[in-house]
């Protein structure tokens, strides 16, 4: 099989043609490729991006400072903005350089991002923005991401509309691929027209991995002849607002219309044949959703053109390009639009269409009864728009046995959806040695509110917290509700990042109204919930206490697990007091009687960023671990209670159940030290032993045969990897996507991580087809799945892993390792039910296609030292098991026979002049006694440790030093001489230690 030639730089290497890269990349890529463009085409242009991260957009800062050296050298800026609408305006801007004549660049082309919320918050700037103008040889792009199941926000948006009343064209791309063609075609539109352009980004493009053509010149851009008004349709210098709504109103839409008609950015895609009755016409996300729903019933573009059926794919849904339309529409009977959340093409489609000579029926959100169809609620589904065009076809076009029996099928599979229930879920929990895990308590009898960001997730734990605001007004709610309330004081929880984004005006506004309510500002230096991004502006402790006292709060407490760090490096207000973590319930209580406004400053690094920098060396990490000795631990689980913290493991050992501390995943904060336990052993100095590996051994996989070939249709493979967050769920998929890159197939991915990654439920669909072309939706519907990879037992229990499950067809590998979710730190008799979890795979999958076993297990073997674990159980425990057998006859033998004292010699050992000292085994009644109980306790220690040590990844070393002190007690007591009693006496020394120094490096 040949290979391509791939590197992981690729993605941003403009030399290279074909590369695999997610949404967000294909951003960073595009940008490029505008900046290569222009230069080719003699412009000396700039560009400059700023936005707010948030979901699905969180991760794209990231990858614009990972390719900072490639974007420096395009000079494109970034600059992060402080909130979306400052991030805005500062696009605006970048389009009026070149007004004054004294830009550096012929022009600046810029893009702006931000999720749904900060859309709706921006649209004061967008509407000034757009009727101002871009630049001649700049533009701007508004990329909006939206979150059409609110699966990362707190709740579901489409955020079309906003540009629709700002009168900002909308692209909408299906896949990677189209975020890049669209962004060129965006950026390009813009400066024709004067207007900025807005692109939708949802969870299916900008956080999905494709194989795409990044080619230079892919696009043929053609500008069409259009009259313009004096001065042209850029921005200038003016007052003159009627005049600006005047050129917007009559010249910037028609001149995008224009744009988007000569582009085709709205086609026909399957032309229906000679004599086309049912028209479809979809956009963005939903076309792939409509192109696999047509394959799933059997209909290709020779099969669609045969039963004439005529396939239309929108790019630009406002403003709608008619003359396509009428095309479109032309011979139709009846018209179908598929489009998620509210109509935006139905609408205009009427409009355009009503009362024309041949006027179609048209359908979309609801049927000719006013049924439901394609619901504005929540996401559409293949499977669901398969049945709903499948039933239309039978019905308008005529009766086929083989799309009755595929639409048959697909009910089947919606039907055994809906009857999977969820037999187990992982919800989003706060990391080990999270600050909320402490800043988040309140005292008995308070009350806490809810705000944006990773303490958000303390309204489903045990609290009391309840209520969130939007991003920023945090506290306000509580002027509105104070005057009402029988409540005369509450804690309103408050990020960092909120902080610095607006919600320091929610401070003056509650100051202004005399509430009482305390603000926990909870800081912990990185954005985290989007992946440990850094403040803008460098925000600290002691300057976010200046800010707050010149607001006019007068008292302020900082909280901390490190008091001692700010003398002499920080400049706080007089007046403010610094306290411990562990005061922080009497720093509450003495803050809630506090009238008017009072802030806490719970200052203590996010325990994912503490992570991350520990292993760049550039955070101190603790000389110490902390471990539970199972044998004095009562499992009373107040551990869990005190520190919330999800590396405290159940063990189940012959005792009960007891715990243990995950130290793979332990972040050292400690606070489950608070619960003053004896079972609680803390060494200093000491490091986690690292695994050995494979390196130096024969390869595990020798003799495993090589897997058959595997020949898939058009049809492609389809495989969900679910597990829980952090655990590298997304790696692994991303493996499988990269292999399919290098074998030159088409491969589509998506990544579901949800609210949070760490701790929640994380799923990876994954797509791989003989050519691009022939991937469409990604998401594995019902009946869908050709492989299940479990990677949590729990998670693959969940009703979108069981409901893609095909009986007989799809093969569920599951991991049985139990991993408890947060629910166990307030439960310690809390289990999983794991042989529910089973018997709910097996039943969805099949006895034969369904497999479990203990893959977090094998991996320790493969990858560290336990390769043969069993052996040296098994063999050494054997051999102690006979040895104490032996000694037990000796005894009967030696010790109630004649009690003859005799010497078996072993070996001559030291000859030196008149010295004789031979190894012998002196055999007495003494020793026979020592015999029996070396051997039976140290056989019993052997089998006990074989259930006690069962976890442990290096257990052949530990039993070769068990093994090694039984030797060396055995030469001891059966000594005939000093120098023999002497080695066996360091003999047990040197076992002892290395017994002692099992834990340490």
């Amino acid at each position: 099989m040949t290979l391509h030639d791939v590197a992981l730089d690729d993605k941003f290497d403009l030399g290279k043609e074909r590369v695999f890269l997610s949404g967000a990349q294909a951003v960073v890529r595009m940008l490029l490729m505008q900046r290569e463009r222009d230069r080719r085409a003699g412009l000396n242009t700039a560009g400059f991006v700023s936005g707010y991260r948030g979901s699905p957009l969180g991760g794209l800062d990231m990858q614009l400072w990972r390719a900072k050296k490639q974007l420096a050298q395009a000079d494109i800026v970034f600059q992060p903005g402080l909130n979306e609408e400052l991030a805005a305006t500062a696009c605006w801007g970048s389009q009026q350089t070149e007004l004054l004549g004294e830009g550096t660049h012929d022009g600046v082309f810029s893009v702006w991002y931000g999720k749904g919320p900060g859309v709706d918050r921006s649209g004061d700037v967008f509407r000034h923005a757009n009727l101002a103008g871009s630049s001649k040889h700049g533009g701007v792009l508004a990329l909006m991401g939206d979150d059409h199941m609110a699966e990362s926000s707190t709740n579901a948006h489409a955020t079309e509309f906003l540009f629709v009343d700002t009168m900002v064209p909308i692209l909408n791309p299906a896949g990677v691929q189209e975020i890049i063609d669209y962004g060129l075609y965006g950026f390009a539109m813009s400066r024709f027209a004067g207007t900025w352009a807005a692109i939708k980004c949802v969870k299916d493009n900008i956080e999905s991995t494709a194989s795409v053509d990044a080619s230079i010149e892919r696009l043929g851009i053609v500008i069409p002849e259009f009259d313009m008004p004096p001065g042209g349709l850029n921005i200038r210098h003016e007052i003159d607002m009627l005049g600006q709504e005047e050129r917007l109103h009559e010249y910037k839409r028609a001149a995008a219309s224009a744009f988007i008609q000569a582009n085709g950015l709205n086609r026909i895609v399957y032309s229906g044949g000679r004599n086309p009755k049912l028209g479809v016409i979809t956009i963005g996300k939903s076309y792939l959703d409509v192109r696999q729903a047509l394959e799933d019933i059997g209909i290709d573009e020779a099969a669609a053109n045969r039963i004439g059926i005529r396939l239309f794919k929108v790019g630009c849904p406002w403003p709608l390009d008619f003359q396509h339309i009428a095309d479109f529409a032309r011979g139709l009977d009846t018209i179908v639009v598929v489009e998620e959340k509210r109509s935006l093409i139905e609408v205009q489609l009427r409009e355009n269409l009503y009362g024309t000579a041949t006027q179609p029926v048209i359908v979309g959100k609801k049927d000719e009864r006013g049924d439901w169809l394609f619901p504005a609620k929540g996401a559409l589904d293949p499977n669901e728009i398969a049945i709903a065009l499948g039933e239309r076809i039978l019905r308008t076009i005529g009766s086929s046995e083989e799309i009755a029996a595929r639409v048959a099928k697909l009910r089947q599979f919606q039907a055994m959806l809906a009857d999977t229930l969820d037999i187990g879920s992982r919800t989003p929990f706060f990391c080990s040695g999270c600050p909320h895990n402490s800043s988040t308590k309140v005292p008995d009898g308070s009350l806490a509110a809810a705000g944006i960001g990773c303490h958000f997730m303390a309204l489903w734990m045990d609290r009391n917290t309840v209520g969130f605001t939007a991003m920023g007004g945090e506290g306000a709610q509580w002027v509105g509700q104070a005057p009402f309330s029988k409540r005369d004081h509450i804690f309103q929880n408050l990020g960092d990042g909120t902080y610095n984004h607006s919600g320091v005006l929610a401070i003056r506004f509650a100051l202004s109204s005399d509430a009482n309510i305390t603000y926990k500002i909870l800081y912990n230096d990185a954005v985290a919930m989007t992946g440990g991004q850094p403040h803008e502006g460098g925000l600290t402790v002691d300057m976010i206490a200046r800010q707050v006292r010149a607001e006019g709060v007068e008292r302020i407490a900082v909280v901390t697990d490190e008091p001692g760090k700010y003398a002499g490096k920080a400049d706080f207000p007089a007046g403010i007091t610094i306290h411990h973590r562990d005061d922080l319930d009497l720093v509450q209580r003495e803050l809630r009687e506090v009238k008017g406004v009072s802030v806490l400053l719970y200052d203590q690094t996010c325990a994912a960023e503490k992570r991350r920098r520990r292993k760049r060396g550039t955070f101190p990490d603790p000389d110490k671990r902390v471990f539970i000795n199972e044998l004095v631990c009562e499992g009373c689980g107040d551990c869990g209670v005190q520190s919330n913290c999800v590396s405290i493991q159940p063990v189940e050992t012959e005792f009960g159940r007891k715990r243990r501390i995950d130290q793979s995943s332990c972040n050292k904060d400690f606070s489950c030290l608070n619960g003053f336990c004896p079972s609680f052993v803390t060494v200093h100095g000491g490091k986690i032993r690292k695994a050995e590996g494979t390196a130096g051994r024969a390869d595990p996989l020798d003799g495993v045969p090589a897997p058959a070939e595997f020949r898939m249709g058009n049809q492609g493979w389809a495989a969900i990897i679910d597990g829980v967050g952090g655990t590298g769920v997304v790696t692994v998929g991303a493996v499988l996507g990269m292999a399919a890159h290098l074998e030159g197939k088409g491969c589509g991915m998506i990544d579901m991580a949800g609210l949070a990654q760490k701790g929640g439920s994380v799923f990876t669909h994954v797509r791989i087809a003989p050519t691009p072309e022939d991937i469409h939706a990604i998401r594995v519907s019902a009946g869908k799945a050709d492989l299940v990879l479990g990677c949590d037992l729990v998670v693959s229990g969940a009703k979108k892993v069981l409901g893609a499950v095909r009986e007989g067809h799809t093969i569920f590998l599951a991991n049985t390792a139990e991993i408890m979710p947060g629910e166990f730190t307030r439960s310690a008799d809390f289990s999983l039910p794991v042989e529910r979890l089973k018997k709910a795979i097996r039943a969805a999958a099949g006895d034969d296609k369904a497999h479990f076993f203990d893959a977090t297990r094998t991996a320790t073997a493969l990858f560290g030292n336990s390769l043969g674990a069993k052996a040296s159980e098994y063999i050494t425990s054997g051999f102690l098991v006979i040895a104490a057998i032996l000694s037990w006859i000796a005894f009967f033998t030696v010790g109630f026979g004649n009690g003859e004292v005799f010497t078996v010699p072993v070996l001559r050992w030291i000859q030196s002049g008149g010295i004789d000292a031979s190894w012998a085994l002196r055999i007495d009644t003494l020793t026979v006694v020592m015999l029996v109980v070396v051997n039976t306790v140290s056989a019993l220690v052997h089998i006990y440790s074989i259930g006690y040590m069962h976890h442990d990844p290096n257990r052949p070393r530990f039993f070769a030093y068990l093994s090694l002190f039984t030797f060396a007690m055995l030469m001891l007591v059966t000594a005939d001489n000093l120098i023999q009693m002497f080695f066996g006496w360091e003999g047990v020394g040197l076992a002892s230690y290395l017994l002692i120094g099992f834990w340490y490096k």
